[in-house]
């Protein structure tokens, strides 16, 4: 099953964190459509090829997510895509926290990885519906609680950007309800992430959302 991309478009797609029988077998899945070019390469070659416009990782075992979390921070624009064998919910959301757009079952079958692929390149998320569900419920929870952990380390006006954030606020929707102006409300969002120690508004809102 092709992808369905533009005409004339190829999407460059490195394979990162697999064993050989691995890369063998997703070669075999992605190298048969004209539109895909597939790399083998680490984070480093990921960092240095600006081409590269999606990463399907290999989850560790146990879980790390340490090389995601640079990919991130320093190609915020590439889509990432984990690739492990069945986990618990948790390590699926703290994938997504730290940046991952997708996750795909090691046994997925071939037109579901392509289907992920293609939905994240696209610009939307691919994980398992419970998941998703659980990833709302919990937004939807944090959205009417005070921020419970490390409490005090929070103005009250944090605690307000941080809910409304959580609840799927964009900086703008946030700026109106609190009659601030967008940019202070950047302002807030740095902040927080800097006291919380995470890199980006995802890890920030499941930082919130598990407390």
């Amino acid at each position: 099953m092709p992808l369905n991309l533009k005409s004339g478009e190829v999407l460059t797609i490195a394979l990162v964190n697999f064993e050989p029988l691995r890369i063998t077998g997703l070669r075999s899945i992605l190298e048969p459509d004209p539109q895909i070019s597939v790399r083998v390469a680490d984070v480093d070659d990921v960092l240095a090829d600006p081409s590269i416009a999606l990463v399907l990782f290999g989850l560790p075992n146990p879980p790390s997510f340490g090389q995601m979390s640079r990919l991130r921070v320093e190609r915020p624009n590439l889509k990432l895509i984990v690739v492990g064998s069945l986990r618990e919910d948790e390590t699926i959301i703290d994938a997504l926290a730290v940046g991952a757009k997708g996750y795909v079952e090691e046994t997925a079958r071939p037109e579901q990885l392509l289907q992920a692929i293609e939905i994240v390149h696209n610009g939307s998320i691919w994980a398992p519906r419970r998941v998703l569900s659980l990833f709302v419920d919990r937004i939807l929870q944090f959205s009417t609680k005070p921020v419970r952990r490390h409490n005090n380390h929070f103005t009250e006006r944090e605690q307000q950007v941080l809910r409304l954030l959580v609840a799927a606020r964009s900086n703008r929707e946030i700026a109106e309800t609190l009659g601030i102006e967008e940019r202070t409300v950047k302002a807030y969002i740095k902040n927080l992430m800097s006291k919380v120690g995470v890199d980006n508004r995802v890890a920030l809102s499941m930082y919130a959302a598990s407390t």
